[in-house]
């Protein structure tokens, strides 16, 4: 059912009729199909039980092992499902979290005791395993409302640790010029806003050194788009926000900066929007559109995670939003017993999942 691929090019088979009921706007102009959608949007409530019976599917329906994936595979099924995604090990059927938590042999998941913690080794070009600096604590960390718990149990060879020993680690290692969304994200949620620390080297960091980092990096070079770094880059103005409520019409820099790219992503984001809903394959860069069903659900899949938690709360349900997330879902139905990258898969899957939590809460 899964691809062992991280990559978004894989490419399968899909019989001809499920392209043709993937693609849409046939005989139209793209500012006609766009038109009539936003004329007759889906309504938010219809559009929440869609989701809710689209990620059952993707949960329960596709069932990874322990034997046949990787940690690659596997780490992202936590992120969007975390405790509730199980695989299966052997004869049983376990949580994928539990499991790799408590020391379970998988290919990729290659963990070790360092000076300051626990360190997370890094395999660029891995198809199994940690491809990026601190991927797994960054993916750890939007496990659920606020991440897995720091003090969670955390089995390094034959010795326990905890979550915690992963941060610990990564704040004594970061160093300028680093690759850095994974990092952003779990510092971003798991560290005071106010933290300041030394790094091993002897340099002090707080959170605002790390968003200026990811400011200097080219976005449309980094990891699938820039999207990662965006979305981190959210998760740190979104938290300010939160413990700086007198402040949310004006952010100093960089949180200020930062906001001003989150904004023009979003608008670029809905102008390189494609007829059918789905968003550019060139992301944020311009408009493009793809006949490989898997590379625009990669794409569309990595956009709307970011938007879903970028967007302001009075624009989750504007008609292109809207479209967005209808397109997502049904591309996951209509793919639903067919082999999907990993990648592609879950982060859709996330997206919709924070979407429709937030659209819910909507008066």
């Amino acid at each position: 059912m899964f691809s062992n691929s991280n990559s978004s090019s894989h490419v399968l088979f899909i019989p001809c009729i499920a392209l043709c009921l993937i693609s849409s706007g046939c005989g139209e102009t793209k500012e006609e199909v766009i038109t009539r959608a936003e004329l007759t949007p889906i309504a938010p409530a219809d559009l929440c039980k869609r989701i809710t019976k689209a990620l059952k599917q993707t949960q329960n329906g596709r069932q990874l092992t322990t034997e046949q994936q990787g940690a690659w595979q596997i780490v992202h099924g936590i992120l969007a499902f975390g405790e509730q995604f199980t695989v299966r090990n052997r004869t049983e059927t376990v949580s994928a979290l539990d499991y790799l938590l408590q020391g379970g042999p998988l290919q990729g998941w290659k963990l070790q005791h360092g000076e300051h913690g626990v360190v997370a080794v890094v395999e660029e070009g891995s198809t199994l395993g940690q491809g990026h600096r601190n991927q797994w604590l960054g993916y750890l960390s939007q496990c659920g409302t606020d991440g897995v718990p720091l003090e969670t149990s955390l089995i390094v060879g034959e010795q326990s640790a905890n979550v915690g020993d992963l941060l610990r680690q990564a704040q004594a290692d970061i160093r300028s010029g680093q690759e850095a969304p994974w990092t952003l994200m779990a510092f971003a949620t798991y560290l005071p806003g106010d933290k300041t620390w030394k790094a091993s080297d002897g340099e002090e960091w707080d959170i605002s050194r790390i968003i200026e980092m990811e400011l200097d990096t080219d976005l449309h070079s980094s990891a699938c788009g820039g999207s990662h770094s965006l979305y981190g880059l959210a998760i740190a103005v979104n938290k300010y926000r939160s413990q700086h409520s007198e402040s949310n019409d004006v952010l100093p820099a960089p949180w200020g900066t930062a906001q001003e790219i989150i904004t023009n992503s979003i608008d670029l984001s809905r102008r390189f929007q494609q007829a059918d809903g789905s968003f550019s394959t060139h992301y944020f860069e311009r408009p493009a559109s793809s006949a490989d069903v898997f590379a625009k659900l990669s794409s569309s899949g990595h956009v709307f995670e970011f938007l879903a938690i970028a967007l302001p709360a009075d624009r989750l349900d504007e008609p292109w939003v809207l479209r967005a997330a209808e397109r997502l879902v049904k591309t996951l139905e209509q793919t639903a017993d067919i082999d999907i990258e990993c990648g592609a898969l879950y982060h859709a899957a996330h997206g919709l999942l924070l979407y429709r939590n937030r659209l819910r809460l909507m008066p």
